[in-house]
């Protein structure tokens, strides 16, 4: 049985319970609208061959099809996701064991990981802090979180176009779009959850397309639409539709007529702390003599 985070909590931000319906509803045709989480998984695949470590447990959090699993073609991974369809069509003949949780809920035993893995899933986690100081708990001493998540300006286009079409036609606003953190917050977040050496960057990524219909296609096909517990609960009207098509093409569109969509990935790194790692400089203790410097005047 999967626990799932109550949407009724004033405190819960995402309604889980939709995200996972979300993910179980897109599972059946997810590999023609995953090209997001391809492109990133290969990115996070090249940031985890630059460290020279063997990892040998290993989970991928929020796994959806597995596409980082497949790159890791020489180890067994742990995929892990909400959607217990996301992970029935994520199996492969290189594919781990598969564990149906919720990533605010980890049921890994403490100091039993050396990695654990993410990719393009911790946007949508209530508790983050809850959540990465439940990861460097599972970790041994010395494991490594790696993860990239959507932050940022992501989506700020379709966000913009959607506030100003049921402004025009409705006189108001529902949230639409999650709200996203930046590198900073990234940071501060692994720092508070205790993590050792902690690595933040950021990628944008700049997608086209034909028209705003095609990308809300694609994002209702990742497993990607609203679950914002406070969003408008009735369907979308045709008219708003149409009309955030109309602005988004109005104005964000590039030489060809082709509407832009930004993706700030956010890559968040840190290790759990051992007595090996690099330690910084006491107070005091950065000094440095000029004459190894300058030399001396003769």
């Amino acid at each position: 049985m999967t626990k799932t985070s109550s949407s009724d909590n004033p405190s819960h931000i995402f309604d889980r319970r939709r995200l996972r319906r979300n993910r179980d509803r897109a599972a059946a045709h997810f590999a023609r609208h995953d090209f997001l989480l391809q492109e990133v998984a290969g990115r996070l695949h090249e940031k985890y061959l630059e460290i020279n470590r063997d990892f040998q447990n290993i989970v991928d959090l929020g796994c959806h099809g597995g596409e980082l699993a497949r790159l890791l073609q020489d180890k067994t991974v742990i995929g892990q996701d909400l959607s217990r369809q996301l992970l029935n069509a994520s199996s492969g003949p290189n594919s781990g064991p598969k564990v149906q949780a919720d990533e605010e809920y980890l049921p890994y035993l403490p100091q039993s990981l050396d990695l654990v893995l993410s990719n393009l899933s911790l946007h949508w986690v209530n508790d983050l802090p809850g959540c990465l100081a439940q990861i460097m708990q599972a970790l041994k001493p010395d494991g490594l979180f790696l993860s990239a998540v959507l932050g940022g300006e992501s989506l700020t286009e379709l966000r913009h176009s959607m506030m100003a079409a049921e402004v025009n036609i409705r006189g108001g606003a529902s949230p639409r779009i999650s709200p996203f953190m930046d590198a900073r917050d990234a940071g501060s977040l692994l720092q508070r959850a205790g993590f050792a050496l902690p690595v933040v960057d950021v990628d944008r990524i700049t997608v086209t397309y034909e028209n705003a219909f095609k990308l809300m296609a694609d994002l209702k096909g990742m497993g990607e639409s609203n679950v914002l517990s406070k969003r408008f609960r009735g369907l979308t009207s045709p008219k708003v539709m149409r009309e955030t098509a109309k602005i988004y093409q109005e104005k964000f569109t590039d030489h060809r007529g082709r509407i832009t969509v930004t993706f700030d990935i956010i890559y968040m790194m840190g290790w759990s702390p051992h007595k090996s790692q690099q330690k910084p400089l006491k107070p005091g203790q950065g000094k440095v003599n000029l004459k190894d410097m300058f030399g001396e005047k003769g």
